[in-house]
């Protein structure tokens, strides 16, 4: 019977070993698979632990091929570089991720890139992400993290790039991005952020966009946004901005789009605009502002599509407005427009789409606008229009002319 003792001394020492963790062991940093000679890149062993750590709780449903068996320059969406190697770019948009983002990529100190943008990421931005003091680009657009803007992120003084835009963040912008001296872009639109746009952000004199838009911001313009001497868009639409269209915003003379439709903003548009030579598209409808259309607008020869409709606009047409030989919008309808519609609009060679109706104008249409052929959609009903309409309109292909309730010329 002595052999039942011997079986009995090999079951219990298999039962001590698999309770005690002497199974095989999984492959780890150090084992010189991931990381290669880990001696000599203790920095990229560390990095590898924080990923491994990071994977589940970043992955959520999605998978990564982030293990200790598989090199770490293979994995999804890292780059390592450097002496010693380290990571320094970690980059998966698109990727179905739906889990958080890990407080733990805040340990990641050689990182200059983190992109995570267009995945389903939800839950809170961490501010240990503002210890990634290397960082150049930090995306997280396009996603559904809630939440307030970490200050910390005013820390990362190399940024060139922030965007966070179509999410569900919420609060303030923190005045700490002002900080952010590198900053050439600053993507915060189509989120649920309130209260005022800080001045702080005229500190950042690299920027070269500034998307704001389809927020809940309160309060005015700063005028101190004239000093973005680099800027190339600024997007404000779609908030509760009231108060007036700084003359301030004429100084950005780099400027290519300027959004500032469907806010609160009432007073003058500012003739100082006119000086925007680059300006490419304007945007200032549904607002509340009155009095009338300068004629400097027709000095932005570059402009391509310019929308005043639904304010509260008077006076005439500015004939000016013929000089913008590259327009392809114009949207003036629902003012209080009156006077004719100017001949020299029938200029605009590349016009596709205008807008006049429900205003107060007056006058015969003007034969001029017949030699507009690129014409696609033109609205002029709800006016006190008379005569006839220029036979060269019936090409038109989306019109109201029959609410007009003028006949075609000559018929």
């Amino acid at each position: 019977m002595r052999w039942l003792h011997t079986v009995g001394v090999i079951v219990t020492t298999l039962l001590v070993l698999s309770i005690t963790g002497c199974a095989p062991s999984q492959p780890t940093c150090a084992d010189g698979v991931a990381v290669p000679d880990p001696q000599a890149n203790p920095g990229l062993v560390s990095d590898c632990m924080t990923l491994l750590q990071a994977r589940d709780t970043l992955a959520g449903s999605a998978a990564l091929n982030w293990s200790g068996d598989r090199a770490i320059a293979d994995w999804d969406g890292i780059t390592v570089s450097g002496l010693p190697l380290r990571v320094t770019a970690l980059v998966l948009p698109e990727r179905n991720l739906s889990g958080i983002v890990p407080p733990e990529l805040g340990s990641l100190s050689n990182l200059k890139e983190l992109s995570l943008h267009f995945n389903q990421l939800s839950g809170s931005i961490p501010s240990q992400l503002g210890s990634l003091t290397q960082l150049k680009a930090l995306g997280l657009s396009d996603n559904r993290l809630s939440g307030t803007i970490p200050p910390q992120l005013g820390s990362l003084t190399q940024l060139k790039a922030l965007g966070l835009s179509d999410n569900r963040l919420s609060g303030t912008i923190p005045p700490q991005l002002g900080a952010l001296t590198q900053l050439e872009l600053l993507g915060l639109s189509e989120n649920q952020l309130s209260g005022p746009i800080p001045p702080q952000l005229a500190s950042l004199p690299s920027l070269e966009v500034l998307n704001l838009f389809e927020n809940q911001l309160s309060g005015t313009i700063p005028p101190q946004l004239g000093l973005l001497a680099q800027l190339e868009v600024l997007g404000l639409s779609g908030n509760q901005l009231s108060g007036p269209v700084p003359p301030q915003l004429g100084a950005l003379t780099q400027l290519e789009l300027l959004g500032l439709s469907h806010n609160q903003l009432s007073g003058t548009i500012p003739p100082q605009l006119g000086a925007l030579a680059q300006l490419e598209l304007l945007g200032i409808s549904e607002n509340q502002l009155s009095g009338t259309i300068p004629p400097q607008l027709g000095s932005l020869t570059q402009l391509k599509a310019l929308g005043l409709n639904d304010n509260r606009l008077s006076g005439t047409i500015p004939p000016q407005l013929g000089s913008l030989a590259q327009l392809e919008v114009l949207s003036l309808s629902r003012n209080q427009l009156s006077g004719p519609i100017p001949s020299q609009l029938g200029s605009l060679a590349c016009l596709s789409r205008l807008w006049l109706h429900d205003n107060q104008l007056s006058g015969s249409i003007p034969q001029e606008l017949g030699a507009l052929t690129d014409l696609e959609e033109l609205s002029l009903a709800g006016n006190a229009l008379i005569g006839c309409i220029p036979p060269g309109l019936r090409h038109v292909p989306t019109n109201d002319f029959a609410e007009s309730g003028l006949p075609f010329c000559g018929s």
